[in-house]
C-alpha cells in the first residue's frame, strides 16, 4: 500500500513556455523548483504520478548529519537550517523538528566507527556526543529493556514528515506563481544547437532553455534516451507502521537490528536497518560491474527479490519515442511490493526493545525503490554534452534529509549562482572513465 501522503491539486494549464522545467515531483525536484521560483523564475514542475508518490513519501523521514559520508556532510548541515527556514518563509508545514537522534549499540567495532566519525564531525562544527553504557541506558529510559554498551546522541539532528514535505514545497512554489503538473510524464527533450530548447510531455511541449532531471529511480533511463550514461540501480526497502499513542517511544532511534521513528501523531514506523531486496532489472544487469564494490560491502543486508522491478520499467534499457506513451505512463507510481518477512522481523526486533509493542498491531506497511549510485553519493550537476540540463538523482537513501540543500544546490547550478556548498563531489564526471569512485561508509 502507499504511505500516508498529502495530496495537492495540480495547476490548471500546462504552460507553453517556462524559465525552467523540473522533471520529478519527489523531495529533490519539489525543493529544486521551490528555490528556482524564489529567484523569480517561472517554473513548471512535472510529475508523471503524484507529488511524493514514490520513495519521497516512503522513507524514514530522518534529517541527519550523524554518520554522514564526509562528502554529504556539508549539504546535510545546510539542509537542517533550510528545513527550519522553509516553514518560516512559506507558511507550509513539513513536520520538521530538531528532536535529536539516538543511536545505540553493543558492538565495539560499531561504537569505535561512530567515535571516529564524531571526532571528525566536531572539527567541522557538528554537535555529536558519544555515550557510555550508563549514559546510553539513561537516554533509552523506559522504552527499552535491553542494555547497551554505548551509543551516540546527535541533538541538533531531527525528523520531518515524508507525507507532508514535498507537497509543502510544491504548494509553496505555486503560491509564487509557478505551476505543478501531476499525471504528466516528461517523455524527453528537444534541443537546438545541441542545447536544451524544450521538454516534451504527454500533455504537450514546454519551451525552455533550462531543465532539471530529478526523476529518482527513473532518472538513469531518462538519461539513456539522451545518450548519457548514468550508473544507477535501486533496491526495495520496506517499512511497517504501528499505532503508539499509548506508548512513550523516542522520536528517532537507531540500532543495528531496528530503527524506530515517529511519523505524525500517534504513529511510529519500524524498519530493519539496512535490509533490502534486490529485484533484477535490465539496467541492474547493465551496471552490475559498477555496483559490485558496494554490494560486496553490504551483501549481508541484501536479499534476492522478484521480477516486479523488471516489469515496472523504471530501469529499462529501451528507447522511447516522444510521440508515443513511455514506460512512465504505464507505471505512474512505483508502489513496490512489501517484504512480508521484513515487516515481521521489524516488529519482532522492536518488541525485544519495547515488550509492550508485542500487543500493538501493524496498521500499515509499504515499500519503495531506493535508487543509488555506485559510491552511495548523489549526482547534482550539469550533464556533459547537454547544455541546459542539470541532473539531481541517485541519492542512495539519503535524499529526504538533504532534500532542501540538494534542491538549493541544483537551483544554484542551474542559474549560475554561487553554490551553497562545493559541488565537486557530486559531479557525474566521477563515473566517467578515469573518474574516482569511493564507496560511502555509512
Amino acid at each position: 500500500m502507499p504511505a500516508p501522503l498529502r495530496y495537492i491539486e495540480s495547476s490548471s494549464h500546462l504552460p507553453a513556455e517556462a524559465d525552467a522545467v523540473v522533471i520529478g515531483g519527489g523531495i529533490i525536484g519539489s525543493f529544486t523548483a521551490y528555490y528556482l521560483a524564489r529567484r523569480g523564475l517561472k517554473v513548471a514542475l512535472i510529475e508523471k504520478g503524484v507529488i511524493a508518490g514514490e520513495q519521497s513519501s516512503r522513507n524514514w523521514g530522518w534529517c541527519r548529519q550523524q554518520n554522514r559520508d564526509a562528502r554529504e556532510l556539508p549539504l546535510s548541515t545546510k539542509s537542517l537550517d533550510l528545513w527550519e527556514r522553509f516553514s518560516a518563509e512559506s507558511g507550509e508545514a513539513t513536520g520538521f523538528q530538531r528532536c535529536g537522534l539516538f543511536y545505540a549499540s553493543n558492538n565495539e567495532e560499531e561504537l569505535e566507527t561512530w567515535a571516529n566519525w564524531g571526532r571528525f564531525a566536531r572539527t567541522v562544527g557538528v554537535e555529536t556526543h558519544m555515550l557510555d553504557a550508563q549514559q546510553a541506558m539513561a537516554r533509552a529510559g523506559a522504552f527499552t529493556d535491553k542494555s547497551w554498551r554505548g551509543g551516540v546522541w546527535s541533538p541538533t539532528d531531527g525528523i520531518a514528515n515524508p507525507g507532508l514535505a514535498a507537497p509543502a514545497a510544491a504548494k509553496a512554489l505555486m503560491a509564487m506563481g509557478s505551476s505543478v503538473h501531476q499525471g504528466c510524464a516528461a517523455r524527453g527533450l528537444e534541443t537546438s544547437g545541441g542545447a536544451v530548447s524544450a521538454v516534451v510531455t504527454e500533455k504537450g511541449t514546454i519551451r525552455t532553455k533550462l531543465v532539471v532531471m530529478a526523476g529518482g529511480a527513473w532518472a538513469s533511463s531518462f538519461c539513456y534516451q539522451l545518450g548519457v550514461r548514468f550508473p544507477q540501480a535501486a533496491v526495495r526497502q520496506t517499512i511497517a507502521a504501528v499505532a503508539t499513542s499509548a506508548l512513550h517511544l523516542p522520536d528517532a532511534f537507531f540500532s543495528k537490528s531496528v530503527a524506530i521513528t515517529r511519523r505524525g501523531e500517534g504513529i511510529h514506523t519500524l524498519a530493519v536497518s539496512g535490509r533490502a531486496r534486490v529485484d533484477p532489472t535490465p539496467q541492474f544487469l547493465r551496471f552490475h560491474r559498477d555496483f559490485l564494490p558496494m554490494f560486496a560491502k553490504r551483501w549481508r543486508n541484501l536479499f534476492p527479490g522478484g521480477f516486479d522491478g523488471w516489469r515496472a520499467g523504471h530501469e529499462g534499457v529501451t528507447r522511447w519515442r516522444l510521440d508515443q506513451p513511455t514506460p512512465m505512463e504505464a507505471m505512474r507510481i512505483l508502489d513496490a511490493k512489501v517484504d512480508a518477512v521484513a515487516v515481521v522481523k521489524a516488529q519482532e526486533r522492536a518488541s525485544e526493545l519495547v515488550p509492550s509493542l508485542r500487543k500493538v498491531p501493524v496498521v500499515a506497511s509499504w515499500a519503495g525503490y531506493v535508487d543509488s549510485t555506485p559510491d552511495g553519493v548523489p549526482v547534482i550537476g550539469e550533464v556533459p554534452g547537454v547544455p541546459g540540463m542539470i541532473l539531481a538523482a541517485g541519492f542512495s537513501g539519503h535524499g529526504f534529509g538533504i532534500g532542501p540543500g540538494a534542491g538549493h544546490l541544483a537551483a544554484d547550478l542551474a542559474t549560475g549562482a554561487a553554490p551553497i556548498v562545493d559541488p565537486q563531489d557530486y559531479s557525474l564526471l566521477r563515473f566517467m572513465p578515469g573518474g574516482r569512485v569511493e564507496v560511502a561508509d555509512f
